[in-house]
């Protein structure tokens, strides 16, 4: 085992890399910017080092990971600091503390990764059961500590691991879900706006539940009284349920996952809204197609497609993806109806998703107003210095 009283190795900026950025919060250091040697590329995943301006000067405390791109992920300003089990209850009750004062029930995200100052870790609570992504070495390597301390802190009885996902491949970890206390049997019942949602903790998408939307899907069924529904990479009932609960007169769900759809039917019967839900199983375009065959028309139409563009090389094809999807779904939208284009990919600006669907929009044949742009809830706060943490862009339009 490693010595914890031995001198932490170094690792160096090159001369022109940006340490201003760094020094003024920017968390992460890429590998063309470090002087790596031998000793440097031989570090463990996960190990700890101390990151040096090209001056030999102390900027922090970081976590090292050679076999990734960013190789360097700050964790401490302060070169000196422990990363143990009291670091992670200070780091841990802090995001505790924030949201337990935004929300008066335990369900939502208590850990965002850099932006609450754990690089890499995500963690959604639901109630008395929380999931954990350990999405850098450093995290997996520390995931026993970080699972006690978390239950010390929580009183969680059930926790889970997402061990999958783009994330950990960049970084060279192994994909894997594992339940690491308690026993979960069954999808759990997540209460927000009014509806009741099934989250699968152990083999849905991410961690189960997507809660960067609540306040998109609470804006969106401000609007939906009385309204007919279509709800489009809808996952486990996403707007549709939120819709009805504000007093939509049906909601339609299309999703290509048939265990997503099976939980929405779950939520709508918890929610005592089966009656005016449906569900349609099938790809998004070409169920958009068919609905537009078929002279479908509905009051509120929402698209909340996954990360077309999860990088910048895929930017161009991802913002063609949004356009079709806006060019599709504009037809289905009665005259004075509402719909809803939903991006979570960081690549894609706010300015070219706005863009990409105007113009879908418009090659749909409609025209309108932008009405609302919405982002995603205050637990998914942002670092203002990492353009990433501001992923999710959702713009509400009214079409003429």
């Amino acid at each position: 085992m490693t010595d914890p009283t031995a001198p932490l190795p170094r690792i160096r900026l090159r001369p022109k890399a940006q340490a201003r950025a760094i020094r003024h919060g920017f968390p992460w250091v890429y590998a063309d910017e470090l002087v790596l040697d031998r000793r440097s590329r031989a570090l463990a995943g996960g190990s700890l080092a101390v990151l040096e301006d090209a001056e030999r000067e102390p900027l922090g405390l970081v976590t090292v990971n050679p076999a990734s791109k960013i190789v360097a992920r700050m964790l401490d300003r302060d070169p000196q600091a422990s990363i143990d089990a009291d670091w992670l209850r200070v780091r841990l009750e802090r995001a505790l503390e924030l949201r337990a004062r935004l929300y008066p029930q335990p369900y939502y995200r208590m850990v965002h990764a850099e932006a609450d100052g754990l690089p890499g870790i995500v963690i959604d609570r639901f109630g008395d059961a929380a999931v954990i992504q350990p999405n850098a070495a450093w995290a997996e390597a520390r995931i026993e500590m970080l699972a006690d301390t978390l239950i010390s802190l929580t009183g969680v009885k059930v926790l889970v691991k997402n061990g999958t996902g783009r994330a950990r491949t960049l970084e060279g970890l192994a994909e894997e879900t594992v339940v690491l206390r308690g026993r979960i049997d069954a999808p759990v019942q997540v209460p927000m706006n009014g509806a009741t949602y099934l989250a699968d903790l152990t083999g849905g998408q991410k961690t189960g539940l997507f809660y960067d939307q609540r306040p998109n899907h609470a804006f969106a069924a401000s609007l939906a009284s009385g309204a007919r529904v279509l709800d489009v990479f809808s996952h486990v009932g996403g707007f549709a349920l939120a819709a009805l609960a504000g007093g939509a007169e049906s909601a339609l769900a299309v999703d290509s996952s048939a265990p997503a759809l099976e939980l929405a039917v779950e939520g709508a019967r918890a929610s005592g809204v089966a009656a005016r839900f449906e569900t349609r199983r099938g790809d998004a375009f070409t169920t958009l197609e068919a609905l537009g065959a078929e002279q479908a028309r509905f009051d509120l139409v929402v698209c909340d497609p996954p990360a077309f563009a999860p990088n910048r090389q895929a930017l161009e094809a991802g913002l063609r993806a949004y356009e079709r999807i806006a060019r599709l779904a504009a037809p289905l939208v009665g005259r004075g109806g509402f719909l809803v284009l939903c991006s979570c990919s960081h690549a894609v600006d706010l300015a070219a998703f706005r863009t990409a669907c105007t113009r879908g929009i418009g090659r749909g044949g409609r025209a309108g107003q932008l009405l609302h742009t919405g982002f995603a809830g205050p637990d998914h706060p942002q670092l203002p210095q990492l353009a990433e943490s501001g992923y999710l862009k959702a713009l509400f339009y009214r079409l003429d």
